[in-house]
């Protein structure tokens, strides 16, 4: 079995910015109330032209770049998403767009997880020898979902698109990792198919409908979070062979500000090791690790040879986190 090591990160440029101000101006809300209840000042969403694919090949290339790689290298392309601007998949067109002509490319759904579920897919892959080289994207354009009058959602989410590259090792610098769903939950918080009957012919009636908006049961979801994650973060670091205190870094999925606290202190970590940039992009979904990640790399936060936490929760319900070594 090969090890698996991650070389390069990138996010997507992600413009304009509606700040809780604005938001007030189309909702009865304020800076005040958000900023208490979520942490979140401001989010970004794209402009009309723009989509999921536009900001994963954005993505995609900058990460690529940083680790030194081109597109013709890469083997394998997981495009973590839950809005795709395709539902057969949005993955092939990344894979057209980007120039990465050698690699097979699909799409996987885990919402809020995506990216963690991406990158444990991708190494298994990589683990095995089957493929060298793999660029795992999280990507989500929430704002076409979102109720924009409803205030207990439309506050929390925003757009946007992060990448990892992920290659081949003879050291495995992936050290462990926890995923797991609990579907009995699956109703705290949805984007559903509702349809209505359309009689085709005799007996034969298929469905006809659309997607509704984002709907979220704030409270459950909060507590599955609280209660979760801890657990499923404890069980990668022990898969590991560590505890919380040998981890330079947790990057968790950025949700709401009161969670990274509450689980920031559930497992004893000082807030300046819980990396968060809720405040600036709200909540991306399967994004917003990878964005977090980047900033960090970028900024010389996170260098080589840093332990790493990253934990992902979300609808599903699913949750997953792995631990790994940076570089």
């Amino acid at each position: 079995m090969l090890g698996v090591r991650l070389t390069g990160t990138g996010r997507a440029e992600v413009s304009p910015r509606l700040d809780n101000h604005q938001l007030s101006q189309l909702v009865d809300t304020s800076d005040e109330w958000i900023v208490t209840r979520t942490g979140i000042r401001a989010r970004r969403l794209v402009s009309a032209e723009q989509g999921v694919t536009d900001l994963a090949v954005q993505a995609a290339q900058n990460a690529l770049a940083a680790a030194g790689l081109t597109p013709f290298e890469v083997e394998l392309i997981i495009l973590a998403t839950s809005t795709p601007d395709d539902l057969f998949g949005s993955a092939s067109l990344v894979q057209d767009r980007l120039g990465a002509k050698r690699a097979v490319a699909f799409d996987l759904t885990a919402a809020c997880s995506g990216f963690v579920f991406g990158v444990v897919t991708a190494a298994q892959f990589l683990k095995t020898g089957a493929y060298r080289r793999a660029v795992v994207i999280g990507a989500d354009v929430l704002s076409r979902w979102v109720d924009w009058q409803d205030r207990r959602t439309c506050v929390l989410f925003g757009d946007g698109a992060g990448a990892v590259v992920l290659e081949a090792s003879a050291q495995d610098r992936l050290l462990g990792f926890e995923l797991q769903n609990d579907g009995s939950q699956n109703a705290c918080l949805t984007l559903a198919y509702q349809g209505q009957p359309r009689p085709l012919i005799d007996d034969v009636t298929v469905t006809l409908g659309a997607y509704q908006f984002i709907a979220m049961n704030g409270q459950e979801v909060y507590k599955f979070a609280v209660k979760r994650v801890p657990e499923v973060i404890e069980k990668a670091l022990f898969r590991a062979g560590l505890t919380s205190d040998q981890v330079d870094y947790f990057v968790l999925h950025q949700a709401n500000q009161r969670i990274l606290d509450a689980v920031a202190a559930k497992l004893a970590v000082p807030p300046e090791r819980m990396l968060s940039n809720l405040d600036r992009y709200g909540n991306t979904s399967a994004a917003s690790i990878p964005i977090v990640l980047d900033e960090a790399v970028r900024s010389g936060h996170i260098q080589a040879g840093h332990t790493l936490v990253l934990a992902g929760f979300g609808a599903g319900l699913t949750l997953g986190a792995l631990v790994c070594r940076w570089g």
